[in-house]
């Protein structure tokens, strides 16, 4: 799957499951862990596990599976590690403690419509 591809059903998954304040950096240029975070909030335990599966099955539909999956059990900071791109999904009050936004203030914020033309 092309990273393009990817990125549009992420984005379109999360967007469907009501995830909120959906982020993306682009961090290629301060690591080589990924190309892009894409940062979402969820506003319950059972919202953030469907934000999840919901990524998870459009994915797998096409043949791409996690390279790791972190956080799922409690739900409350869940990581989703796709290579080129990582998902993070919070509970909303986690989010804003660990401020991920923050810490990788270096990175480039990409608009979320048009992330996958840059």
């Amino acid at each position: 799957m092309e990273f393009t591809e990817m990125y549009d059903e992420i984005v379109a998954a999360l967007e469907e499951k009501k995830a909120k304040e959906l982020t993306v950096i682009d961090i290629r240029n301060l690591t080589n862990i990924a190309t892009y975070f894409i940062i979402c909030s969820g506003t319950s335990t059972t919202h953030i596990k469907a934000l999840a599966d919901e990524v998870e099955f459009r994915l797998k539909e096409k043949g791409v599976s996690p390279h790791r999956i972190e956080g799922y059990n409690n739900a409350r900071w869940i990581l989703m590690d796709y290579g080129e791109i990582v998902v993070h999904i919070f509970h909303e009050e986690d989010r804003r403690f660990y401020n991920l936004e923050r810490l990788w203030q270096d990175g480039r914020a990409v608009p979320v419509k048009n992330a996958e033309q840059n």
